[in-house]
């Protein structure tokens, strides 16, 4: 890399995160490495300017205090020490902490502020280039924000050279496999393998009402019409995969328990034998948004909410059936359409509807009809691991509720979910 870099070491903070986005919002680029990290590894990393010794509430580690090494703390690389268990100057409060942290890296380290997207991806189009050489990747593309923008990415440093897979399970969301198809193929030139499974995910599907059941198949399917399709093609050496920081960062570090396993796109079968191309892998999410919007695609992709990798088969509660799955599909549409045209579509973090197995009486053309209700959800969340209700206005609420009740088959009733989490969760299943 070209751009300096200020390195974060993990000394049992759980502010590591925040510090390393705060100094790339200052334009200079950033890396959290363990305490534990050598001399020699540290200055093997490119430009490093300075060190901030992060400390904090995990620093005892089976009853010692963790600490780098005397060698790191004697070099000639400035280091700042950044603990948070209250017994350091370090000031709290956000203004000085900025001054603090200006005066550290362009003052006492020298670091320049060029860390920028059109930096960035100058420099992975040369390291995949360099990666790839001459030979072919493959990529699962899902039109997920992760997926699309590594596609891009791959698609400028090697064009012809990738192939994308792109599976409809059937569970997504209304005019997703068209835009994938649209952006890609048509307008990217990608080579785009478009797979029809709806069929195929739908039947397997069919009387499965449990949830975690529901997850196992889609996900197990996936993999098998992957492996399938990535079998047809020849000479085939690397797998490209949307692999992103908070992915590193949460798999766990020697002061901080992992919140999920890092693990490579669907759990492949090991005698595919691919070696992994992770251009996104430094990156956190809003950074992902912006080197998208750096490459061209199109504001629906990059800015594309939050959705499960099962799709709409978690939202069409209970046993998935295809009436109702289209119907989850069109209230879904509807309320994304009205929140685009009243100022939500980037103001609310997440925001769905699902719809149960259950039907209530109702009035149509004058007679009694037995038909599903349609539940909304809007939610806002910093972590999603809490969240709160969007206080959606009461007359857009009716608006919603005249379109769905007159435009989607077999919905009755609208319902919108006031329930925080906790005690709800965000999804509802």
């Amino acid at each position: 890399m070209k751009q300096d870099m200020i390195v974060v070491l993990d000394l049992g903070s759980e502010e590591n995160p925040r510090i390393a986005r705060e100094i790339r919002a200052l334009g200079v680029y950033s890396e959290i490495h363990p305490h534990d990290i050598t001399l020699e590894q540290l200055k093997a990393l490119p430009n490093v300017k300075g060190i901030i010794l992060n400390g904090g509430p995990n620093r005892v580690v089976d009853g010692v205090e963790i600490d780098v090494s005397q060698e790191i703390y004697d070099c000639d690389i400035p280091a700042l020490l950044v603990d948070h268990r209250g017994d350091d100057p370090w000031p709290a409060d956000d203004a000085q902490q900025e001054a603090a942290l200006k005066n550290f890296i362009f003052t006492i380290c020298g670091a320049e502020a060029n860390w920028n997207m059109d930096n960035f991806i100058a420099d992975q189009v040369e390291l995949i280039r360099r990666q790839v050489g001459d030979r072919k990747v493959l990529l699962a593309l899902s039109g997920g924000v992760d997926s699309s923008v590594v596609a891009a990415l791959l698609i400028k440093a090697i064009g012809k050279q990738l192939t994308c897979v792109h599976v409809n399970h059937g569970l997504l969301r209304k005019g997703e496999p068209e835009q994938v198809v649209k952006v890609f193929r048509d307008e990217m030139d990608a080579n785009l393998v478009y797979v029809d499974a709806v069929d195929r995910f739908l039947d397997k599907l069919a009387g499965v009402d449990d949830p975690e059941q529901k997850r196992k198949i889609i996900g197990g399917e996936f993999i098998r019409v992957f492996e399938e399709e990535a079998r047809k093609l020849d000479g085939i050496e690397f797998l490209g995969q949307g692999t992103i920081y908070p992915d590193i960062i949460e798999s766990g570090t020697k002061t901080v328990k992992a919140v999920k396993s890092h693990h490579n796109v669907g759990g492949l079968p090991e005698d595919l034998n691919f070696e992994l191309v992770e251009p996104l892998k430094m990156l956190f999410k809003d950074e992902v948004r912006s080197c998208g919007k750096a490459l061209g695609l199109p504001d629906s992709m990059v800015y594309r909410q939050p959705f499960p990798g099962p799709g709409l088969g978690v939202r069409c509660l209970g046993a998935i059936t295809r009436d109702r799955l289209e119907a989850v599909r069109e209230s879904d549409a509807i309320l994304r359409e009205e929140f685009a045209k009243n100022g939500l579509e980037g103001k609310v973090w997440q925001y769905f509807t699902a719809i149960p197995d259950l039907k209530s009486v109702g009035v149509r053309d004058n007679r009694r009809v037995d038909e599903w209700c349609v539940i909304i959800r809007a939610v806002n969340t910093v972590d999603a691991m809490t969240a709160t209700v969007e206080n959606v206005p009461f007359e857009l609420l009716q608006h919603i509720t005249q379109r769905i009740t007159g435009e989607v088959k077999g919905v009755n009733r609208v319902l919108f979910d006031l329930t925080p989490k906790p005690t709800g969760t965000i999804e509802w299943e």
